[in-house]
């Protein structure tokens, strides 16, 4: 995959920032993986690029805010998200419906172990929004949820840079 040179300089002047802010670009919709940018995070630290503690307080407040984003457009415009056309293509009726039942049966418990999926992320966090979960008890299940996706996905980039380059 090759990486914009704009942004990359924008990493490379600025790494923690910068880490930040591609995490809260892709999820308001630009092309740019979660899961690419936590690999990158481990990555770094294991060139000694960024530090440990920086780069994980850098991507786990960008996991929260995109999260959080998420929830608050789907907390915001309620079952209407699907009939915009901009959000039409994250979610249909048919999928917040199947996602609303499985909330329904499982609770918090499938917000905490659906952030691991990849795909399932978004459509989770607006249907939260959509389904009225309270702010709080969302930000805490997200927190835990990206507390395990963080460290897995930053292992493997670590693991990748120490031991694959």
């Amino acid at each position: 995959m090759d990486i914009n040179p704009e942004i990359a300089r924008i990493v490379e002047s600025f790494p923690y920032p910068g880490l930040f802010m591609l995490l809260i670009f892709g999820s308001i919709g630009f092309p740019v993986p979660e899961d690419a940018v936590l690999l990158l995070c481990g990555y770094l630290i294991s060139r000694n690029i960024i530090s440990p503690i920086p780069g994980f307080v850098a991507v786990y407040s960008g996991l929260l805010v995109g999260d959080f984003l998420i929830y608050s457009i789907g907390r915001k415009y309620g079952r209407e998200i699907v009939n915009h056309k901009r959000f039409h293509r994250i979610i249909s009726p048919e999928r917040l419906s199947k996602i609303e039942r499985k909330f329904a049966r499982f609770g918090t418990l499938f917000l905490l172990f659906g952030r691991q999926i990849w795909g399932l992320r978004a459509n989770l966090f607006l249907t939260a929004g959509v389904m009225g979960m309270p702010g709080r008890t969302f930000i805490i299940t997200a927190a835990a949820a990206a507390i395990l996706t963080m460290s897995l996905v930053v292992s493997a980039g670590y693991a990748g840079g120490r031991y694959l380059f």
